[in-house]
């Protein structure tokens, strides 16, 4: 389970680098409306929260009793997405960032046994509530990952199409 959740990581951050790496600045910084993440802001985003749910992993299997995750008004989140932020930093600096996600996952999900992946806890999202670790490696991570790949690729669409 935790091989096949690295190789999928792996595979959707390399997939995300190849894209982004292809693209130019103005088309990585370009927003569809005022509602609509830009690329930058969706790999900014990946940078962050991947390895945050990498964190409340560890968190969990330490303290289960305490309560994990976030909701999408957590303000680091947002501070992460903000213009003020993405505006400070450069394409290369968070294409690096990148880069190194997928070791940050391995090196928690090989420290996994089968009783750790199933293990539970209480949440401060009322939807996740009691769900086990397994839940956030293949929903908060995979799954993660791999929508937001989909959300650059329907950004790309629409700045062709404009």
């Amino acid at each position: 389970m935790q091989v096949n959740a690295v190789e999928s990581i792996r595979e959707s951050i390399d997939k995300i680098e190849t894209l982004v790496k292809s693209l130019s600045e103005e088309t990585i910084r370009w927003k569809s409306s005022k509602d609509e993440w830009s690329i930058m802001q969706i790999i900014t985003h990946i940078v962050e929260a991947i390895p945050y749910w990498a964190k409340e992993i560890n968190n969990i299997k330490g303290q289960p009793e305490n309560p994990w995750g976030r909701g999408l008004t957590d303000e680091v989140r947002l501070q992460t997405v903000s213009e003020e932020n993405i505006n400070n930093l450069s394409v290369d600096e968070v294409i690096q960032q990148l880069s190194s996600i997928p070791s940050i996952i391995e090196n928690v999900l090989k420290t996994l046994t089968d009783e750790d992946l199933a293990i539970k806890a209480p949440s401060r999202n009322p939807r996740f509530d009691n769900k086990p670790i397994e839940f956030i490696v293949n929903h908060l991570i995979v799954e993660h990952a791999e929508k937001h790949y989909n959300q650059i690729q329907r950004n790309l669409s629409l700045y062709n199409e404009r």
